[in-house]
């Protein structure tokens, strides 16, 4: 797949044929969405992901197969379930098609990190959420360093998530699409759990030369 520099959206080749049903905007639309059928007849994600999925089709989740991603800067290999090979290319799609919702999530791909942990996941989703505070103060604005509303924005995502399996749920005979959406959706409610439970003591023990009084 390729991404337009700087903004990171997703560049769609060209496709021949017909759009499936399950495309279309009002297809177990997203209640959360903010986009209309006047001006956007298709979910801009589904359209960006009929390829992936029609590719996943008759996959079974629970089977495991030997992954290789290839960038520009390195090559990743892992042998992995299904479902994380699956929904670690589902991610990039979602939060580079255009979805108001999702768009957000999109300065994640500039460090993506295939078949990451969960801990590796929350620590780069708060990253990135501090330094959008810190772009948000440049520009004027009131940057939200308490993470006040950082579970919000992630009660959003998982509303998109959950609206996005029962639009596959459609289509998808088997598995592996369906379980890698869940799965990235588990991955936004344990990062809306730390926070809310402020889980941090783990993380903030790697920051103590942080807390330490400059000698003089």
């Amino acid at each position: 797949m390729e991404l337009e520099r700087p903004s990171m959206s997703f560049r769609a080749p060209p496709r021949d044929g017909d759009l499936p049903v399950w495309t279309e905007l009002t297809h177990q639309q997203c209640s959360n969405c903010p986009l209309s059928a006047a001006t956007h007849p298709r979910c801009p994600v589904a359209v960006n992901l009929v390829n992936v999925v029609e590719a996943f089709a008759d996959v079974f989740s629970y089977e495991e197969s030997d992954v290789e991603v290839v960038t520009d800067a390195r090559k990743y290999s892992a042998r992995v379930r299904n479902t994380h090979a699956v929904g670690s290319l589902i991610g990039i799609y979602m939060v580079t098609s255009g979805c108001p919702i999702m768009d957000k999530m999109r300065p994640m791909i500039l460090t993506h990190l295939p078949f990451a942990t969960t801990e590796e996941s929350i620590y780069r989703s708060i990253s990135m959420y501090l330094m959008a505070q810190y772009f948000r103060y440049k520009k004027g604005g009131v940057p939200d360093w308490d993470l006040k509303d950082f579970t919000e924005f992630f009660d959003e995502v998982t509303l998109v998530n959950r609206s996005f399996v029962r639009r596959l749920t459609t289509f998808v005979e088997r598995d592996a699409s369906l379980n890698a959406v869940v799965l990235l959706n588990c991955f936004a409610s344990a990062t809306r759990r730390m926070v809310t439970h402020e889980s941090f003591q783990e993380l903030e023990q790697m920051f103590g030369a942080y807390f330490q009084e400059p000698t003089a």
